[in-house]
Parts: C-alpha cells; sequence; structure tokens
C-alpha cells in the first residue's frame, strides 16, 4: 500500500480568510450604520460658522486678484502673498492695501464693499453639488 504525501497535507482553498469575508463585511455594514446615526444627531452652529467666516478676511485674496487683473495691476498674486505672509488678515489691513493699489476709484469702492460673508466665491454650488 503506497501513501501519498499530498493527502496528508492541508487544502488551503478553504482558508479560515475565505471563510470569515462576511464577517468583516458585516462589521463594516455596523461601523457604516453607527457613523450616519452618529451624523445624523450633529447640530450645525450657524452662528459660530458666519463669526469664523467674518474673522477671515484671507478669503478675499480671490476676488482682489481678479479685480488688479483686470485693471492690470503686475503681479497680483505675489503683492498679496507679500500681505497676507505670517499675519492674521483683517478688514483694516485689508482696506489699507486697497487704498495703496493703481485702479480707477470705483474699483477700489466694490473692493472695500466686499466681505468674507458676502464673497464666497461659489462655494455654496460646490456644497449642494456634493
Amino acid at each position: 500500500m503506497k501513501i501519498r504525501k499530498a493527502t496528508s497535507q492541508r487544502d488551503l482553498t478553504d482558508s479560515t480568510v475565505l471563510r470569515n469575508m462576511g464577517v468583516g463585511f458585516a462589521y463594516s455594514v455596523i461601523a457604516y450604520e453607527s457613523a450616519l446615526k452618529g451624523l445624523g444627531k450633529l447640530e450645525v452652529n450657524e452662528q459660530r460658522l458666519r463669526d469664523d467666516l467674518n474673522n477671515s478676511w484671507e478669503v478675499l485674496a480671490e476676488p482682489l486678484q481678479t479685480i488688479m487683473r483686470r485693471y492690470g495691476v503686475s503681479e497680483p498674486y505675489e503683492k498679496l502673498k507679500a500681505l497676507t505672509r505670517g499675519q492674521q488678515i483683517t478688514k483694516d489691513i485689508l482696506h489699507a492695501f486697497i487704498e495703496t493699489l493703481d485702479v480707477p476709484k470705483e474699483a477700489k469702492v466694490a473692493m472695500r464693499k466686499l466681505t468674507p460673508e458676502n464673497y464666497i466665491g461659489n462655494a455654496v454650488q460646490q456644497a449642494k453639488n456634493i
């Protein structure tokens, strides 16, 4: 009688990993449902968001650059970069910067009317698209 060694070895095609994949998927579903339940309990503090936005005058760098380019101001990005680098930007700092620009008076008036709250680009549309 001849005994083959291959029969005494374990067949790994029916491995523990394959048998337990369902457990991993089940735990994932439970985790996703739990995360969604937790997210559903969150409330937006609109006043806090508004205050945070209104204290972020650097948001206006984009529209100011656009206006500066429209009127041919040289190196608008570099000028705003130099202004904003390493410091908190305030309304007063931004308005003083606007006064130094060589643009028409009506452009300066339009720039001074901008606030972080009334200019947020297309952020609302982007959020709705998500």
